[in-house]
């Protein structure tokens, strides 16, 4: 399998990116970082349920565009571009009440300027909770945007 990646971080590095942002409050984790595939878990429970008991669609969304777009942000130069989301579906399979569920984002496409990744979402038993597709646009930093180099700095630490 040909390596997809133009960096390659820890997961240690990756979960400290999500530091003080929605990704920590939902204690979403990177759990791994194959040659063409990133994968991370999430707590079904009181952070992700929806009033019933039951995990929460739009939580579901929150993991499948954090795992798509961190992993297209691995596929470009940080240095010269970065990934924005331009769309993001779902469709909920299966109900979760509790548990953690993990995610998986393989990539469609890896274009010049759009991406296009596929988000599995399955639960502990290994079934299919949610089937996701996020576009990504890939955009050209502007060279001349105060703090450049501490946006590029916090990506890539």
């Amino acid at each position: 399998m040909e390596r997809i990646w133009k960096q390659e971080p820890t997961l240690e590095q990756l979960n400290r990116r999500g530091a003080g942002t929605m990704v920590e409050h939902l204690d979403i984790r990177f759990t791994d970082l194959g040659p063409d595939y990133l994968s991370a878990s999430m707590p079904v429970d009181h952070r992700t349920n929806q009033p019933i008991g039951l995990l929460h669609g739009g939580a579901s969304v929150v993991l499948a565009e954090t795992i798509g777009s961190v992993a297209g942000a691995l596929c470009v130069d940080l240095r010269r571009q970065y990934c924005v989301g331009l769309e993001v579906n779902a469709n909920h399979l299966r109900a979760v009440r509790t548990g953690r569920v993990v995610g998986t984002a393989r990539p469609v496409h890896l274009g010049r300027k759009t991406q296009v990744w596929r988000i599995d979402i399955i639960d502990e038993r290994g079934r299919q909770v949610t089937a996701s597709r996020l576009t990504l646009a890939v955009l050209d930093w502007d060279l001349n945007a105060s703090e450049l180099e501490d946006r590029i700095a916090w990506l890539t630490q």
